[in-house]
């Protein structure tokens, strides 16, 4: 009996946790107080969720507007998803209710104007996703308060001026594809910031200032954008790692000082700039550096490029995309691949030899200085127009004259790859016939289907440290996913090994996700990481490692989370705390000795501070829209905080993780 009456009392005090008519129709809850509301087509906010639920989820539910009675009684809220409605409309604090509030996604709706009051009393926001809006104005204060905010994403919007941001915390800012905006003296007042992307945004009329203040930006992208010179403010940044500057064809050709000061650059992008040449010494004052894509480039391959090759073969640079970088003039290297075009077939004048021969006469004579070829001249080009760009590096011996004849125009050798066939068509134009299983114009894609070879699967199932800064950590998940090919999604879960603080952080993220950038770390310190299927028990089938971040070159790290001051009455509720636990373990032994049913479980935990949806089991879920696609340059763009994608990677087909 007095079981029964306990039982009782935990129900009562627990209904909204063990009772499915506590929500809303349409909507249902994940054990971790999470609430997913879906299939849904109504235009009002839907109400009657319990006060202590921590995310909730109404991505492409219609809703047409918001207010602040909409959002009462969720005070304890951290994540809040309302992307791909119809909302048109942001009335004046309609969040400050929601005061420990982390996550706010309202992407791919139909707002206009963010005003001064918007997002007021949200103080501990640390992601903001406004992409894919009809945004025209932004009023000077709208971000006025967020002090610690990590992400802010605005991109493919239509404002015209971005007010100053005074964000100290701030490490990511994206405002790509907005080819309307001006950038005023300065616009960036953010020492921590990491990556800023830029591209297509219209930069021709770049004030050198407005990238003041950014010395700890370690991603630049300004590709596509009318740059018409290289910012002088480039050398201010000395912790420069990644810059893209692809698609910027009125630059011109590059100098040496152009990239003065960037001595810690590790990737460089200057593909389709309209480059012909590349000075000898350019990459001098980039001692670190390691990836170089140069695609989409009319190069010269004459003497003042041969240099080119010889320092890809002997350096530790790669080239990524070497079948896109060709030669373009002269005919005889067209479409070539640069970095495979033999030395000699640069034309580089040859060293001049005295050959001297004794006659045996009355007198000692010597024959005249000759220039004497050190080999012979390319097949087919034993006839060759006057005046040609070959003709002027070949040598002529003496009584040898230069013939005219029609140009007879023949294959490149080399053209085809991995044993392609070179031939003419009926009018004259280059074709490669390629071997079996290979494809492509110069036969350059291999479509053999690779085998993965059972023993060792538990070799290429590890997970490895990338590129870290003093604030994150690069964790390269490709073989973990590789060899698991049923995986619904991933756990990651990381703690602080060097900090007071070593409680485990734990994220979920797509199975699609080959790479994944852990932001907002302590500096100098050493990290435990492990990685684990979705919704199956930490200790199955994980793998860990060990890495540690950068020291910092300046004050106060951004921390990862941030704890609210009412933290502090932790101790004194322990006991309260306690007597709860010991509660609910009596309530499930009660219903287990009684053999009641549970709720069915819903799904994974979802992302507890990106909320990645399309991790949960639950195949119900519907899929959000895509976000913009940005295929040009290899640098694109990052997830909605809840988004299945079919295809997120890193540098895989121009796509890129994440930042989260």
């Amino acid at each position: 009996m007095k079981c029964h009456l306990f039982l009782l009392h935990c129900l009562l005090l627990t209904c909204h946790q063990l009772c499915v008519w506590c929500f809303p129709k349409g909507c249902f809850a994940s054990p971790q107080l999470t609430v997913f509301c879906t299939n849904r087509r109504d235009p009002t906010f839907p109400r009657g969720f319990p006060e202590d639920i921590k995310g909730l989820h109404l991505f492409e539910n219609g809703i047409s507007s918001i207010s602040v009675e909409d959002l009462s009684g969720l005070g304890q809220l951290e994540l809040l998803d309302l992307s791909q409605n119809s909302i048109s409309e942001l009335p004046a604090q309609v969040f400050h209710l929601l005061v420990q509030l982390r996550n706010l996604d309202l992407s791919g709706n139909k707002i206009e104007e963010i005003t001064n009051g918007t997002f007021t009393g949200l103080r501990w926001l640390e992601r903001l996703y406004l992409f894919n809006n009809h945004i025209k104005t932004i009023q000077a204060g709208a971000f006025d308060g967020l002090h610690h905010l990590l992400e802010l994403k605005l991109y493919n919007n239509q404002f015209v001026v971005l007010p100053t941001l005074h964000m100290p915390s701030l490490l990511l800012l994206d405002i790509c594809y907005t080819p309307t905006l001006y950038l005023r003296d300065p616009s960036f007042h953010m020492y921590n910031l990491e990556t800023l992307n830029l591209t297509r945004v219209n930069l021709s009329t770049l004030d050198e200032k407005a990238l003041m203040n950014l010395e700890n930006l370690h991603t630049l992208d300004i590709s596509y954008s009318h740059l018409n010179r290289i910012p002088l403010s480039l050398r201010t940044m000395e912790g420069l790692v990644t810059l893209v500057l692809a698609g910027n064809p009125l630059i011109g050709e590059l100098k040496e000082e152009d990239f003065k000061g960037l001595r810690r650059l590790q990737k460089l992008d200057i593909s389709k700039m309209n480059l012909k040449t590349l000075p000898e010494g350019l990459f001098k004052c980039l001692p670190k550096l390691e990836v170089l894509i140069a695609a989409g480039n009319p190069f010269n391959c004459i003497c003042s490029l041969v240099w080119f090759p010889m320092w890809l073969q002997n350096g530790k640079v790669d080239l990524q995309k070497p079948e896109e970088t060709r030669c373009h003039f002269p005919p005889l290297n067209a479409r070539k691949i640069l970095s495979q075009v033999d030395h000699h077939d640069f034309g580089c004048p040859t060293t001049t030899t005295q050959v001297t021969t004794t006659i045996q006469t009355s007198t000692t004579k010597k024959v005249p200085t000759i220039r004497v070829p050190p080999t012979q001249p390319p097949v087919g080009s034993s006839t060759i127009k006057e005046h040609s760009p070959v003709a002027e590096f070949l040598p002529i011996t003496p009584f040898q004259s230069v013939t005219t004849s029609p140009e007879v125009r023949i294959c490149p050798q080399s053209i085809c790859l991995n044993g392609g066939t070179c031939q003419l068509d009926s009018m004259g134009q280059i074709e490669c016939t390629c071997r079996r299983g290979f494809s492509g114009l110069y036969c350059e894609n291999d479509e053999t289907p690779v085998v993965v070879s059972t023993p060792s699967l538990e070799k290429e199932a590890a997970i490895t440290a990338g590129h870290t800064t003093s604030t994150s950590i690069e964790v390269n998940l490709h073989h973990y996913v590789q060899v698991r090919p049923n995986l619904k999604g991933i756990r990651l879960t990381y703690r602080n090994l060097s900090g007071p603080d070593k409680r485990p952080m734990q994220l979920s993220i797509p199975a699609s996700y080959p790479q994944y950038t852990l932001r907002g770390l302590c500096a100098n310190s050493t990290y435990y990481i492990c990685a684990s299927p979705l919704g199956e028990s930490e200790s199955k089938d994980s793998c860990c490692m060990e890495a540690q971040t950068a020291v910092s070159r300046y004050p106060s790290p951004v921390t990862q989370t941030k704890k609210a001051p009412e933290t502090t009455m932790v101790v004194s509720v322990l006991a309260a705390v306690l007597v709860a636990i010991v509660a609910m373990a009596v309530t499930f032994y009660c219903l287990r000795k009684k053999r009641a049913k549970g709720h069915p479980d819903l799904g994974a935990d979802p992302m507890e501070l990106e909320g990645v949806k399309t991790c949960m089991e639950s195949e119900a879920l519907p899929k959000k829209a895509p976000e913009i696609s940005n295929g040009h340059n290899g640098l694109e763009f990052e997830v909605p905080l809840m988004q299945k994608h079919g295809h997120i990677n890193n540098n895989v087909s121009g796509l890129k993780s994440s930042y989260f």
